[in-house]
């Protein structure tokens, strides 16, 4: 084990970093994905220090594949973007850079500073910059050039008691981003690592302060939850700290008044982390079926329906607009939500084809407008006539001279 000095106000060596060895962390090279190792040693043939960050460090040490490899570094982004050319700058106010391998892209960020707290955009080094990291598992940097874990927060010691510490004094990580609640609940759940009594309680008296995040952030957390093979798990930890009504705020009511659609959306979720474990690169839709399909039970008597040759135009279109009003504040594309309606709707017994000719979509004026399918025959028809007039008027002229 070594240790990292840096110097205090007066110029006096004071101890800043445990930095752990490769015979001491045990994290095989081959685990390293070739392209992060790419860029980590190309910005140091720069002049520049990099190093794999978050999260990937904290599954490299407990022996998982990390899914993403974020990397940190002290070039700006727009030295970043000149020495790959295969990047993109994103972002306005918090600007990072997406360097892209194939179908492969990772998010390149550099340090930031503590000037304005733990969210301002301000460069800085190291030292300020895993003091903005949210919790201690999470602020571990490694480098796979020297195979190096330079751990400022006791992430590693926290990694292997089971502990989930944030690095951000507990009366401001969540006023600063309410949003890191849910990501505590996340990671407790999925790194297996224990909130304290205080965090937990910090968390209940603090679900207010999601009601202003705005639904594209909330919609990021729930799509992480529904692909994460674990939420069951966090959605259950959301509803004991009232964390969820912010999320699902439909299913939240619908699970206060009756106790057995409670069990029944819990166990759907179940079935959905047990499909996520199986099977890779599941479409949106197929996850959504099972957040809805206890909801579109619950909105008629569906056998009823059937028999009574109800219009499938008409029943469609209401089943659709409660479900878009169920999820919010999440809103995924329209393509995915249709897919699990109709696939939620076949599961019960129920057929939707539409054709496009019969749907008739009522504009703001109250007004009913015709398939967009019938306009275009009617621009058709249209163009012909205009085409004819001209050639007759063509004709006329030519004869009157």
């Amino acid at each position: 084990m070594l240790i990292r000095y840096g110097k205090d106000e007066k110029g006096r060596p004071i101890k800043k970093a445990v930095v752990y060895t490769k015979d001491e962390h045990c994290i095989p090279s081959y685990k390293i994905d070739i392209d992060a190792l790419r860029i980590v040693q190309k910005l140091k043939d720069n002049g520049f220090t990099a190093y794999i960050v978050g999260g990937a460090v904290r599954d490299l040490i407990v022996g998982r594949t990390p899914k993403d490899f974020d990397i940190v570094t002290d070039a700006t982004p727009s030295k970043i973007k000149r020495i790959f050319r295969n990047s993109r700058i994103i972002g306005r106010r918090f600007r990072l850079v997406h360097v892209i391998f194939g179908q492969k892209i990772f998010e390149v960020s550099t340090f930031r500073s503590t000037i304005e707290g733990s969210v301002g955009n301000n460069f800085g080094t190291i030292d300020e910059d895993v003091m903005r990291r949210d919790f201690t598992i999470n602020a571990l940097y490694y480098d796979p050039i020297q195979e190096h874990i330079i751990d400022y927060v006791g992430g590693v010691r926290d990694i292997k008691k089971g502990i989930l510490k944030p690095v951000i004094p507990i009366d401001v990580i969540f006023v600063e981003d309410p949003v890191r609640m849910l990501r505590a609940i996340k990671y407790s759940s999925t790194t297996g690592c224990q909130m304290s009594w205080s965090l937990r309680r910090k968390i209940r008296h603090s679900a207010h302060l999601l009601s202003p995040v705005s639904p594209s952030r909330l919609t990021e957390e729930m799509l992480k939850i529904i692909n994460s093979g674990h939420s069951f798990e966090i959605v259950s930890e959301c509803l004991s700290t009232d964390l969820y009504m912010y999320l699902q705020p439909a299913a939240t009511a619908m699970m206060f008044g009756n106790p057995e659609y409670e069990k029944n959306y819990l166990m759907r979720l179940k079935e959905l982390d047990e499909l996520v474990q199986k099977e890779k690169d599941i479409r949106l839709g197929k996850k959504l079926v099972y957040l809805i399909k206890d909801f579109i039970l619950s909105l008629t008597d569906w056998q009823k329906e059937i028999l009574t040759e109800s219009s499938v135009g008409e029943l469609y279109s209401k089943t659709w607009t409660e479900c878009r009003n169920f999820v919010l504040p999440m809103n995924p594309q329209r393509t995915e939500l249709e897919y699990a309606i109709r696939t939620a709707l076949r599961e019960i017994g129920v057929s939707i084809r539409i054709p496009k000719k019969s749907v008739k979509i009522e504009n703001n004026s109250g007004e009913e407008e015709k398939s967009s399918e019938f306009n275009s025959q009617k621009k058709v028809k249209s163009r012909r006539k205009n085409k004819k007039r001209k050639v007759k008027s063509k004709a006329q002229s030519q004869i009157e001279l």
